[in-house]
């Protein structure tokens, strides 16, 4: 019961702040923006602690609350965007935004869906062990692991080029 209503607490700000990411009604600051950013992963993360996801509970807070967000936070700040420079809230906005976020649910339906019949049929549960992931994350993995590595390093090159000043 007690864990029920605190999935129901942490879905229901999980989902208030990922909205208030990008319609964000308190202020125009991008860091703002980035701090309710920080907000849901830290939701996330709560719910990885119900799911007894330890192991992602933490990496959600170590890597992406903490490491991922200082870089979007440095990024931001060195591009120093004037008030005249950010985006007006314009109405189609809206129902563009929600039809793609319709959209993507309806692409992830069909995956969860196989997902879970899968479990079903096969009766297993999903633990929250580190070896098996490692197991798993090295051999079968190994090849979207290594692009994802290669696009954070691409990101935090292209950071340093952004930051450095042009010399005359």
């Amino acid at each position: 019961m007690m864990s029920d209503l605190l999935f129901y607490l942490l879905a229901g700000l999980a989902v208030v702040s990922g909205f208030l990411v990008v319609l964000n009604p308190l202020s125009r600051s991008p860091v703002t923006s980035a701090m309710f950013l920080v907000a849901t992963m830290v939701c996330l993360a709560g719910l990885f602690l119900l799911l007894h996801a330890y192991f992602l509970a933490a990496v959600q807070i170590l890597i992406y609350a903490g490491a991922v967000m200082v870089l979007f936070l440095f990024v931001i700040m060195m591009l120093d965007l004037k008030e005249e420079q950010r985006q007006r809230f314009s109405r189609w906005r809206v129902p563009l935004a929600v039809g793609a976020a319709l959209f993507f649910l309806a692409g992830l339906a069909g995956p969860l869906g196989r997902a879970k019949a899968l479990s079903a049929a096969t009766g297993t549960a999903v633990e929250g062990h580190t070896a098996p992931l490692g197991q798993l994350l090295l051999s079968t993995y190994v090849l979207p692991f290594e692009v994802v590595s290669a696009i954070l390093l691409v990101a935090m090159v292209g950071v340093v080029l952004l930051s450095k000043k042009e010399s005359k």
